[in-house]
């Protein structure tokens, strides 16, 4: 059960990406989702071989009764849920139907920053908390992106840590694809830029939680030093678009480019993948700008340091620093050769740690040993 299955998410890149090895490795996968979005992941969930289920109705209790209906008719060994509402709604559900339930927990949530993002209350932010926290309490198992996740949310949900289990997301190399002179050649022509120009991406959606706005107050230095320069945004529209459109204009030089399906190409397109964000739960971008072999420039915070690693594998800035952001993105474009070392390492760790086929294999673990333990 996931909120929505948008092309937008990463919760659901990594569900659409995870699907077909999952049926493969023998699982039967239905999929509800509470939302609709437009041109979403059904198709692909489908081709995998998964049932799709679109069960969100007007009201949420016309919603959680949906998703009762369907436990019962659909008789899961496993209840597995994603994201707020579904993890609210989907475990109310399970428990109706006395079915197994496990959470997976994405996102640090319920910390300083949410309480401090720009839109949310802190008084909305406690009670969801507390709704969250009692329903956690009957989950059998969860699943944690990082360790960091699992620490940080074992306090926020008041469960033992011993209870979850961490599995990162993972990507197919093969759709990854890498680094090569063709390919940047080929990507840069299309977008109408130099083969020697000066090329950052930030790949991410227009939220607070993303650090845009850091990353643009950041660009000007970066002009100072190579004025000739290329900042691309990729991404979908979110509560921050009016704010990063103003701070775009007077930065100069810098393409807003919307959500793309081709954000992998444009990392092997660009001399640095910047990931500004102000939290984490796990890190996609940089995890896929290391499997795709391009410098990264990341903001030090808990996750992204556990996903990339050190600063042997990317360069890492405190978050909310634009100077210091600016200076380390100067820093990769000029030392071409440092850069491309810190790539190759991380290129090689991603190998070892984030393949689609070994995130899979630890997925069907979790979904074993939670069917064989009882809760602790």
């Amino acid at each position: 059960m996931i909120d929505d299955v948008g092309r937008a998410g990463g919760a659901a890149q990594g569900l659409v990406a995870m699907a077909p090895q999952l049926v493969r490795a023998g699982v039967r996968l239905d999929v509800a989702y509470l939302r609709e979005s437009p041109g979403g992941f059904q198709p692909e969930l489908t081709g995998a071989g998964a049932d799709v289920f679109g069960v969100g109705r007007a009201t949420r209790a016309r919603t959680a009764a949906a998703l009762r209906r369907m436990v019962r008719e659909r008789r899961p060994d496993l209840v597995h849920t994603t994201l707020y509402e579904s993890d609210v709604l989907g475990r109310a559900a399970a428990f109706a139907a006395r079915t197994p339930v496990v959470s997976s927990l994405v996102d640090p949530a319920y910390g300083p920053g949410h309480l401090g993002a720009r839109g949310a209350g802190p008084w909305k932010v406690r009670a969801a908390q507390a709704v969250d926290a009692a329903t956690a309490q009957g989950t059998r198992r969860f699943h944690a992106l990082s360790r960091y996740v699992a620490g940080a949310m074992a306090q926020r949900l008041r469960v033992p840590r011993e209870r979850i289990d961490v599995v990162p997301r993972g990507r197919d190399p093969e759709v990854l694809g890498t680094v090569t002179p063709d390919r940047r050649a080929a990507v840069r022509a299309a977008l109408g830029l130099p083969q020697d120009v000066p090329v950052v991406l930030a790949a991410a959606r227009h939220e607070y939680r993303k650090g845009l706005d850091v990353l643009l107050e950041a660009w000007p230095g970066v002009l100072r030093a190579a004025p000739e320069a290329v900042l691309l945004l990729a991404g979908g529209e979110g509560g921050e678009t009016p704010r990063l459109t103003a701070l775009a204009r007077a930065a100069g030089s810098v393409r807003l480019l919307g959500p793309r399906d081709d954000v992998f190409d444009l990392m092997a397109a660009s001399d640095a993948l910047a990931v500004p964000s102000r939290w984490e739960g796990f890190g996609s971008a940089a995890m896929e700008g290391m499997g795709v072999g391009v410098p990264l420039v990341c903001a030090d915070v808990p996750a992204l340091r556990e996903t990339v690693g050190s600063e042997d594998y990317a360069r890492l800035v405190p978050p909310e620093r634009p100077a210091e952001l600016a200076a380390a993105l100067t820093d990769t474009l000029e030392d071409r050769s440092a850069a491309r070392m810190r790539a190759k390492a991380a290129r090689a760790r991603f190998l070892t740690a984030f393949t689609l086929h070994q995130v899979s294999g630890r997925m069907v673990e979790f979904y074993e040993r939670s069917l064989r333990l009882r809760r602790v």
